[in-house]
């Protein structure tokens, strides 16, 4: 013990604490009290490594080993003369990524990047965008894929890095300036602020070089998680003969980011889905639904930023015929409407939305006319439905190309808040938060859509007014819901959440994420993310028919199969109701798991998606981390080493002239 001590000493006095008080070194009383004082963890969103078919995008260190450097601001590393970890600001963003591009010198030298958050500067930024300006672009349904849907983007989350790179906090974006700072001021002084990152990717371990060869060799995992689609009213599941044509609304649940924990996605594409919930809400309040001439169906895909994987297994599963999709024929759907980004609609006090429609079909032109018709029953609300430019190549990115690559005669209709290019400047990006979408803009999205779908399904375009008035979106519940899904504050914590599930992380992320263990229809709930299990069981609680004898409980299955259990991890006694509410796994049709391994399958030269599927994968990891703290020159470092030998020589030739003097002086007396 006494060896440690004084080992943790030498540490203080050769390394300093960092950024630590008279007072706070005075209230120390063990070695990790120390330690702490010493090395400052600091709180980041890492960009990781990703892997596809081709290669590897996303952020890396280069070896096995931590990567220590000094810490410097882009703003004065007008040279790189070592490995720097460079500070950026999110403004400086474009132009740091553009000169590593461009000059391989100065990217020799990178040993980290730390990006400030931006938050307060988000208002001077024209746009931050990571994405590519045609967003996987090889999967649109025609030719032009060259068009620019998001003018903004840059494209580097789709490149690879050799280096790490976070996201700071708030809070250590402060800490990181300082200690930047303190670089500067003490440039030829003999100790530096470093920055220490761990960011090691097993994929770099093992040298593979793309998605196939790393879940070969279990390195990796592939993206994707667990759709969930539901009906209303819940479909009779016993019976074999399901007649009513299929109105399918669609809302994805996922973003993307460069960096991995921070992808919100407030307007592009959760304010479409927040539309789509509020929207179900609307009409589950409504009286004589089983009535309805067609069935309503509601699919909320997951992994759709990543190659559609939602949209496309779903379609798949339908044509397999699998356990996922039961009481669905695809030759029933008449009609797809999808809701975009719609969090931005506002404009003057004027609440605009864009439909963008996949082609000229009697299902499309009652789509347009039902949300026409649902826009003058609006009228007070000031909501207005236009018509997207038809110089347009085709729909934007959306989960509809997937159904028209399928299928090219699909009917569809896509809503957005946007005409010939996203309005959205933070498309795919930590910043496209809360404060980038408007309530009112996504209430009267969902009054639209709810009403839009009442007048589809029940196929009366002479329907009484008084009807359509009496569907109202509840504006609470949509308030709510952005508290929920687009902030940590309640976040996931929100007891509109906590009344279906018990969250693991109160901060939202919509990261598709990993899939793990064996794809099913009813995964283990440890499998699947907070985000697809609060759907489920929102959308589960809201079809639902009403049951006589409500006072069942149960913990995971109901006896019944037309049942479903609902909030079986608020208490662990959840509660049967009548509903068709399904997962679907979520991820690549070119992907099988086999004895506990992912194998990738040979394209199907007959599906076009298959040819151009990324096969994306993430790469495994132990730890992830960063931390600073201060170190010394090296130089000084050999000063203090023969300094010491110095001391150490002259204190023994000290010792043996006093030892000598004092054994005379003895003699003599």
């Amino acid at each position: 013990m006494a060896t440690k001590i004084l080992f943790y000493l030498l540490l203080l006095f050769t390394f300093h604490p960092c950024y630590s008080s008279s007072d706070e070194l005075r209230s120390m009383e063990s070695i990790p009290d120390l330690r702490d004082s010493m090395y400052m963890v600091i709180d980041g969103y890492p960009c990781v490594r990703l892997l596809n078919l081709s290669g590897k995008i996303g952020c890396s260190n280069p070896g096995r080993e931590k990567v220590v450097a000094p810490i410097i601001r882009f703003k004065s590393a007008k040279e790189l003369v070592q490995k720097s970890a460079v500070l950026v600001s999110i403004d400086e963003v474009q132009d740091f990524f553009t000169r590593i591009s461009n000059d391989s010198r100065f990217a020799n030298n990178i040993g980290g990047v730390l990006v400030e958050a931006g938050a307060g500067t988000r208002n001077k930024l024209k746009g931050f965008s990571p994405a590519q300006k045609f967003p996987q672009a090889e999967f649109a349904p025609y030719s032009n894929i060259s068009y620019q849907w998001n003018q903004i983007g840059s494209g580097i989350m789709l490149k690879a890095y050799d280096f790490p790179v976070f996201l700071l906090s708030e809070s250590s974006r402060l800490t990181l300036q300082e200690a930047a700072m303190k670089n500067e001021k003490t440039k030829n002084g003999y100790t530096t602020n470093v920055a220490e990152f761990e960011l090691v990717m097993q994929t770099t371990k093992a040298g593979s070089p793309h998605s196939e060869s790393c879940l070969k060799e279990g390195a990796c995992l592939p993206l994707g998680g667990y759709s969930v689609w539901s009906s209303l009213p819940p479909i009779n599941i016993s019976s074999s003969f399901q007649s009513k044509p299929i109105i399918l609304s669609v809302a994805s649940m996922d973003s993307a980011s460069f960096f991995r924990d921070k992808s919100l996605g407030a307007d592009s594409p959760i304010s479409g889905l927040i539309s789509l919930l509020a929207a179900v809400d609307a009409l589950s309040r409504v009286d004589g639904l089983t009535n309805l001439s067609k069935q309503l169906v509601f699919l909320v895909p997951t992994g759709e930023a990543w190659g559609y994987l939602g949209s496309r297994r779903f379609l798949l599963e339908l044509d397999l015929l699998s356990d996922a999709v039961t009481g669905l024929n695809s030759s029933l759907i008449e009609t797809v409407i999808e809701i975009g980004s719609v969090g931005k609609g506002l404009n003057q006090e004027v609440k605009t939305f864009f439909t963008h429609a996949a082609g000229v079909s009697s299902a499309t032109n009652d789509t347009l006319a039902a949300l026409k018709r649902a826009q003058d029953s609006l009228k007070s609300e000031n909501v207005s439905i236009l018509s997207a430019n038809p110089s347009n190549p085709g729909i934007p990115p959306s989960s509809l190309m997937a159904f028209l690559r399928k299928n090219p005669l699909t009917s569809g209709v896509v809503l957005e808040d946007f005409d010939t290019a996203f309005t959205n400047k933070f498309y795919h990006s930590h910043l496209d938060d809360l404060s980038n979408v408007n309530s009112s803009s996504i209430v009267a999205a969902a009054s639209l859509v709810a009403r839009s779908l009442f007048i589809l399904a029940s196929n009366n375009k002479d329907s009484d007014s008084s009807i359509l008035g009496a569907i109202k979106v509840n504006v609470s519940l949509v308030e709510e819901l952005m508290g929920c899904l687009l902030d940590c504050d309640p976040g996931l914590s929100c007891e509109l959440v906590k009344n279906y599930i018990s969250p693991t992380n109160a901060c939202p992320s919509h990261y598709v994420g990993v899939l793990l263990g064996d794809p099913t229809p009813k995964p283990n709930p440890e499998y699947v993310d907070d985000i697809s299990r609060f759907v489920w069981n929102f959308l589960a609680d809201r079809t639902a028919i009403p049951k006589k004898n409500a006072s069942s409980s149960c913990s995971q299955d109901c006896s019944n199969k037309s049942e479903v259990c609902i909030r079986a991890e608020t208490d662990g006694k959840g509660v049967c109701v009548v509903s068709t509410t399904r997962y679907v796994p979520a991820y690549s049709t070119r992907l099988k798991f086999d004895t506990g391994f992912w194998k990738v399958l040979p394209a199907n030269s007959s599906d076009p998606m298959e040819l151009v599927d990324p096969v994306w994968a993430e790469s495994n990891w132990n730890t992830i981390g960063l931390r600073v703290y201060i170190i010394q020159d090296a130089t000084y470092d050999c000063f203090v080493l023969l300094g010491g030998i110095a001391v150490t020589i002259l204190a023994y030739l000290a010792i043996l002239l006093t030892r000598t003097f004092i054994t005379k002086a003895l003699k003599r007396d």
